[in-house]
């Protein structure tokens, strides 16, 4: 087991930023931790890094206790904090050589660099200072400072924030890269990306850990009994016409033409929204049934 989290609890001065969460990450797991903002996730990784210390629970981190190892522990973490501190009047291969220095890489320090500065893509600026790279090539350099004494974890925090689409995928496919021979715990707001990257997703809220599961899992476990369908009309008709189409139980207006029609039934009830449209004189432009995604399963979680 990499992580393991026991009834762990941060209270700053009146305010209890994590209540008593506890969860396990396997070796070899990539692992979506999400919330909203000020949930307790920054909380929980600067505690499972050793920046800052607990005010009660257990933590341990590859077998070897949070509070009794933690310098023994920083050798087991690769850490991108979420604003990514890095020394910009630095070159990426002095700033990597500084940080290899702290982790006493020794001899390996300039093969080790040369292989991590490949890794991440950032060949082809590694002549440049850190304050002259774009923020996609900072979270490179974050990610490579993290990966330079090849840890077993890493623990990312908000590592897309402020990025390009171009550069968000860059990015994922990198960790997903990394993350196949590692175990990886990553803070994010994008649910896409928690989709595209991770095995597992928990979510936590003010301080509580509200889910943890596989995503397809999380998603049909909250699924509502309702069947929801999203459809488009040519003209606006009135939610008493609406009302008269068979098996419909709830309605919602979207805009004038625009509906979701829900049903309680297991009956497919396209067909009857078809035939309502014909007999109403409507056109139908599009029709298509709603699935619940991580999205809408978060909204429901934390709100």
């Amino acid at each position: 087991m990499s992580i393991q989290v026991k009834n762990l609890t941060k209270i700053y001065g009146k305010q209890k930023a994590l209540d008593q969460i506890s969860f396990e990450i396997k070796t070899g797991e990539i692992v979506g931790f999400v919330g909203p903002n000020g949930a307790g996730k920054s909380t929980t990784m600067k505690i499972l890094t050793g920046f800052i210390p607990p005010t009660s629970g257990e933590a341990q981190i590859n077998d070897l206790d949070l509070i009794d190892k933690s310098l023994e522990i920083r050798k087991h973490i690769g850490y991108l904090p979420e604003n990514n501190p890095l020394y910009l009047d630095m070159y990426i291969k002095e700033y990597l050589e500084f940080v290899a220095g702290i982790y006493k890489i020794g001899k390996k320090t300039n093969s080790r660099i040369k292989e991590i500065i490949e890794q991440t893509g950032l060949s082809i600026e590694q002549k440049k200072k850190i304050g002259a790279l774009s923020k996609g090539y900072r979270q490179r350099v974050g990610l490579a400072q993290a990966l330079i004494h090849d840890p077993a974890i890493l623990i990312l925090d908000e590592p897309t924030s402020g990025l390009d689409p171009n550069q968000i995928i860059e990015i994922r496919n990198l960790i997903s890269k990394v993350g196949k021979e590692k175990t990886v715990l990553l803070s994010t707001h994008i649910m896409q990306e928690v989709e595209a990257i991770c095995d597992r997703i928990i979510i936590i809220n003010n301080g509580k850990i509200v889910a943890d599961d596989f995503i397809d899992s999380i998603i049909s476990k909250t699924k509502d009994q309702y069947v929801t369908i999203v459809v488009e009309f040519d003209k606006a008709p009135s939610q008493k016409q609406l009302e008269q189409i068979d098996l419909v139980d709830k309605l919602a207006k979207i805009d004038d033409k625009n509906w979701l029609i829900q049903s309680l039934s297991t009956e497919d009830i396209r067909q009857n929204i078809f035939n309502f449209a014909v007999k109403s004189n409507l056109v139908v432009l599009s029709m298509q049934k709603k699935e619940k995604s991580l999205e809408d399963v978060f909204q429901e979680l934390t709100k």
